[in-house]
C-alpha cells in the first residue's frame, strides 16, 4: 500500500516491479511458516498433530501459482478509506488479488479481493465512483504483466467505456479444469457473493451467467468473513456428478481455500445402504415425492406400542410399581414433544425411573441421580422400553415398505394412491438388507428414515449446484445437512432434465427447509456467444415458458454453423477443424452414439478424453455423452445429431431440455452436425 504519486518509472515497469516484490514477500511469508518450531508449544501429541496439520494447510494456501496472477487490479482512492474526506486529505493505493500479501513490516502489498476495501473494484462506476479516482486492470501472459487499462472514475471529462481487458479475460481460451472469475466478477454477481452467512440465497441463472462460479466465490467470501464459525461447523459443495466436481475442484484452492468438502447427493446418503439397483422413471418419481416423508414418518412411529402392563422395579426388599396408565401418559407426552424417535427412546427409561423416584420420595427415601440412573438400567425397565419403544433399523424399515404390500398400504393410506404403491413395490422381495438391490432413490428414503430416528449433523453452509434436477426427497436430504446453517442454491429451471425436475424455486426452497430464502436471477451471459445463445433460446418457450432468455454481453458474436452430414465423417472433420484453434473442444452426442463416434475418432488418429479428465496441450478434445454435459464448458463444441439427443430421453420436454444444455456449452464457437431433421422447435 502506498500513496498515489507521479512514478519515476514507466507505469508498466513499475507494476512489474511491484509484482516481483509481492511474489518475494509471499515467498517470505511461506518460509516463515515453514520455519515454525512447534516442539515446545504443544501439550501432547494430539495438539501437535492438529497444529502440524494447520501449518501444512497454511503452507499450501501460501503457494505461489506461477501461471496465476498474484494481483489483477489496482484501486487509487481519493481519500484514505475510513478517514474524514477533508480537502487535501491524501488517498491510498491498493493492489487487489486472490490473497493477502504483506511485507516484512506487516504492511499490505496485495489486498485480498474479499476485503471491504476491495469491494469498489467490482462495484464502482462512473455514476457512483465510491471515492475511487482510478481503477486499473492488468493483462497477463503466463503470469507476467503485459498490459494495463485505466478508468478514471472520478474524472467527469472521461466517458464510461467497456473494458477490453475484461472482455479478453472472459473470452480467454479454456484448457483444463474450471478457473476462478475473481478478476471479472460483475456488480450483480458481487452482490450475491458478498451476501451474509445468515441467509439462504437461490440463484436462477441461464447458461453462461456464471452461477456456479458465483456460488464457489460466495463460499470463499464466507470463509473469509466468518472463518472461525465455519471452521467449527464446516462447508460443503454438492454437485450433480463426479465429472462436474472434478471440473470445479481447483477453483477454491486457487483462492487459498483448502478445507471445503465436495460431494454428490448420492455421496451424502452413501453410508445408509449399498446402491446396486436402479429404478424406472415412474418408480423414481414416486420415491422422490415429498409425500414419502409422511409415509416414512408413519412407519417409524408405528413401532411404538401402547403399554398394557405395569413396570415393577425391585430394589432390595422394596417393589416399586409404575401402572400402565402412567406409562401411557409418559409415552403420549414423549410423542407430543415431536423429538426424534431415537431420542424419545433414550428418554423413556429415564422418565420411568423418575416416576419410581417420585414414589421413593413420597415413602420418605432421599434418592439421588445415581439411584435414578440405576433404576433406568434395571432389567424390568429395559424390558418395558424394548416392548413399548423398540429400536428401529432404517434400512430394514425401508426394505419392508418396498416389499410388504400390506405394511406399505397401512402407512401410505390417503398419501399414495394404489397405483403409486404398486409402482414402488419390488417385484422380487429381497431376503435381507445385505442382499437387497437398493437404488439411489431408496438410499435417500433410508437417509430420511435415519433422520427420523436420529438427527443428522448440520453444517454451517452448503452450496447446491445444478439444483433443478433434484427430487423433493433429495432436497430434504440436503436440507438436513444445513438445518442450523444456510445454503446457496444454484440452477436453471430450463436445464431440468429429470422427470421430477424442479418446477419453481419457491417450491424447491420449501423442500430444502429454507422457505425464507431469497431468489436472485442472473440474466447477463458472459460465457456463451451471442449467436449460440440466441439459437439455443428458441427452445425456451417449449421447455420453460416465461423464463427470461440470457442476454449475451460478449462483444464477439462467436462462431456458429449448422451442417448437414451423412455420418461420422463430417463429425470427425468438424472436430479437426475446431482443434486448429487455441483452447478446448468438446464433442457432445447422445449417449447411445458415443461408442460409434469414439471408434471413428480413434480411426482418424484423434485422441480424446472422457468428461472430468483434464485436457492438455496435446489432447484437447473431450467426448461427452449428452447426459454428462451439464455444468461443463469448452471453447469450441461440436454437437452431433440434436434429434438423437432429444430421443434419448423418456419424454420430449426432458429431451429438449437436454438439447438446450448441450447447445450452450460453447464459449467461442459451435458446430451442429445432423443427418436427421432438426427438432421443429429449433426452426427460426
Amino acid at each position: 500500500m502506498s500513496t498515489p504519486a507521479d512514478d519515476p518509472l514507466e507505469p508498466l515497469s513499475r507494476e512489474r516491479s511491484h509484482l516481483a516484490s509481492s511474489r518475494a514477500a509471499l515467498r517470505a511469508m511461506r518460509e516463515d511458516v515453514e520455519s515454525l518450531d512447534i516442539s515446545d508449544v504443544t501439550a501432547n501429541w494430539v495438539n501437535a498433530e492438529v497444529l502440524a496439520r494447520q501449518i501444512d494447510e497454511r503452507i499450501k494456501a501460501l503457494a505461489d501459482l506461477s501461471d496465476t496472477p498474484l494481483f489483477f487490479g489496482r484501486l487509487d482512492y481519493l481519500h484514505a478509506p475510513g478517514a474524514e474526506q477533508a480537502e487535501g486529505a491524501e488517498g491510498e493505493r491498493f493492489y487487489i488479488g486472490r490473497r493477502h500479501v504483506h511485507d516484512h513490516d506487516g504492511d499490505p502489498m496485495v489486498i485480498d479481493w474479499r476485503a471491504p476495501v476491495s469491494q469498489p473494484f467490482y462495484r464502482a462506476s462512473k455514476k457512483d465512483p465510491l471515492d475511487v479516482s482510478l481503477r486499473r486492470r492488468f493483462g497477463y501472459t503466463r503470469g507476467e504483466i503485459t498490459a494495463y487499462e485505466d478508468e478514471h472514475l472520478s474524472d467527469p471529462a472521461e466517458a464510461a467505456r467497456t473494458s477490453k481487458l475484461l472482455q479478453q479475460e472472459i473470452e480467454r481460451p479454456r484448457v483444463g479444469p474450471m478457473r476462478d472469475i475473481v478478476a471479472t466478477i460483475q456488480p450483480e454477481q458481487d452482490e450475491i457473493v458478498r451476501s451474509g452467512l445468515g441467509g439462504t440465497v437461490c440463484v436462477q441463472g441461464g447458461p453462461g451467467t456464471g452461477k456456479t462460479a458465483v456460488g464457489l466465490h460466495r463460499v470463499a467470501y464466507l470463509l473469509y468473513a466468518h472463518r472461525e464459525r465455519l471452521a467449527r461447523t464446516g462447508t460443503l459443495v454438492i454437485g450433480p456428478n463426479r465429472s462436474f466436481l472434478h471440473y470445479i475442484e481447483q477453483v477454491l484452492p486457487a483462492l487459498g481455500e483448502l478445507t471445503v468438502q465436495q460431494a454428490t447427493v448420492d455421496d451424502l446418503v452413501a453410508g445408509t445402504v449399498e446402491v446396486r439397483g436402479t429404478d424406472d422413471a415412474s418408480a423414481a418419481t414416486v420415491k422422490g415425492d415429498a409425500r414419502m416423508a409422511e409415509v416414512l414418518r408413519r412407519a417409524v412411529l408405528s413401532h411404538v406400542t401402547p403399554p398394557t402392563e405395569p413396570v415393577v422395579v425391585v430394589r432390595g426388599s422394596r417393589r416399586w410399581r409404575v401402572p400402565a396408565y402412567e406409562l401411557e401418559d409418559i409415552v403420549r407426552e414423549l410423542q407430543g414433544r415431536g423429538i426424534r424417535y431415537g431420542a424419545a427412546r433414550e428418554a423413556l427409561p429415564q422418565r420411568i425411573a423418575h416416576a419410581v423416584l417420585v414414589q421413593m420420595e413420597r415413602s420418605g427415601e432421599a434418592p439421588d441421580d445415581r439411584v435414578q440412573d440405576a433404576v433406568a438400567r434395571n432389567a424390568a425397565v429395559k424390558a418395558a422400553v424394548k416392548q413399548i419403544w423398540p429400536p428401529v433399523d432404517p434400512a430394514k424399515l425401508v426394505l419392508r415398505l418396498l416389499t410388504d404390500a400390506d405394511f406399505l398400504a397401512a402407512h401410505a393410506d390417503g398419501v399414495l394412491t394404489g397405483d403409486e404403491q404398486k409402482t414402488i413395490l419390488w417385484a422380487k422381495p429381497a431376503r435381507s438388507v445385505k442382499s437387497a438391490r437398493f437404488s439411489s432413490a431408496d438410499a435417500v428414503l433410508v437417509d430420511e428414515a435415519t433422520d427420523l430416528v436420529q438427527r443428522t449433523h448440520s453444517l454451517g453452509h452448503v452450496v447446491l449446484d445444478e439444483a433443478q434436477d433434484l427430487s423433493p426427497m433429495q432436497y430434504r436430504a440436503v436440507g438436513r445437512r444445513c438445518t442450523t446453517g444456510s445454503a446457496t442454491v444454484l440452477g436453471d429451471l430450463a436445464q431440468g432434465t429429470t422427470p421430477w425436475a424442479t418446477r419453481s424455486w419457491d417450491e424447491a426452497l420449501a423442500h430444502l427447509g429454507k422457505s425464507e430464502g431469497v431468489v436472485e436471477e442472473l440474466t447477463a451471459g458472459f460465457r456463451v456467444p451471442t449467436d449460440v445463445i440466441a439459437y439455443a433460446s428458441r427452445l425456451l418457450p417449449h421447455i420453460a415458458p416465461g423464463l427470461a432468455p440470457v442476454a449475451s454481453v460478449r462483444e464477439n458474436p462467436g462462431f456458429f454453423d449448422l451442417r448437414a452430414s451423412t455420418g461420422t465423417a463430417e463429425v470427425v472433420a468438424a472436430c479437426e477443424e475446431l482443434l486448429r484453434n487455441e483452447g478446448s473442444t468438446g464433442l457432445i452426442a447422445a449417449d447411445a452414439r458415443i461408442p460409434a463416434i469414439a471408434e471413428a475418432l480413434s480411426a482418424a488418429g484423434i485422441g480424446h478424453l472422457a468428461p472430468g479428465e483434464e485436457t492438455t496441450e496435446e489432447t484437447r478434445l473431450t467426448l461427452v455423452p449428452a447426459s454428462l454435459a451439464k455444468g461443463l464448458e469448452y471453447d469450441y463444441v461440436v454437437l452431433d445429431e440434436p434429434q438423437a439427443v432429444v430421443d434419448g430421453e423418456p419424454d420430449e420436454r426432458t429431451g429438449l431440455r437436454r438439447l438446450y444444455v448441450a447447445l450452450t456449452r460453447a464459449v467461442s464457437g459451435l458446430i451442429v452436425t445432423h443427418s436427421a431433421p432438426l427438432p421443429t422447435q429449433l426452426a427460426g
